[in-house]
């Protein structure tokens, strides 16, 4: 079973998105910002990590950055809404710093499965079989 690390300081946001993995069949842990996301990452790393950019404790760009010198082979998949009328500026700063695909929340559950599926060339025939 695949494994995803959320990391995400609102708990409603990263509560909903655990759901949607754990339904999707993955395997999830998640943390409430990026120092905590990358301790557990140095623990025991993930096949893909789900990063939010506006945190508090540690800026998911600041987070990716580690991440990538920490594990650079890991899809990250960047999150972003803070900030309206700069969210895709966060967005775009995060894919140039090493993350490999952005989402705009709020995240259609179709768009981050579809994302996570792309980056872990998850067959659709496997994906089937991790819901069963």
């Amino acid at each position: 079973m695949q494994r995803i690390l959320v990391i995400d300081d609102d708990d409603a946001v990263r509560q909903v998105l655990v759901r949607i993995l754990v339904s999707a069949g993955y395997e999830v842990v998640s943390a409430k910002g990026g120092r905590d996301g990358i301790a557990l990452c140095r623990k025991q790393p993930a096949d893909l990590i789900v990063t939010d950019i506006i945190m508090p404790d540690q800026n998911g760009i600041s987070t990716i950055m580690e991440l990538r010198q920490l594990t650079p082979s890991i899809p990250i998949v960047a999150i972003s809404g803070g900030g309206r009328a700069k969210v895709m500026q966060y967005l775009q700063v995060a894919n140039k710093l090493g993350a490999d695909k952005v989402l705009q929340k709020p995240i259609k559950p179709a768009d981050l499965l579809a994302a996570i599926t792309e980056l872990l060339d998850v067959k659709p025939e496997q994906q089937d079989s991790m819901r069963a």
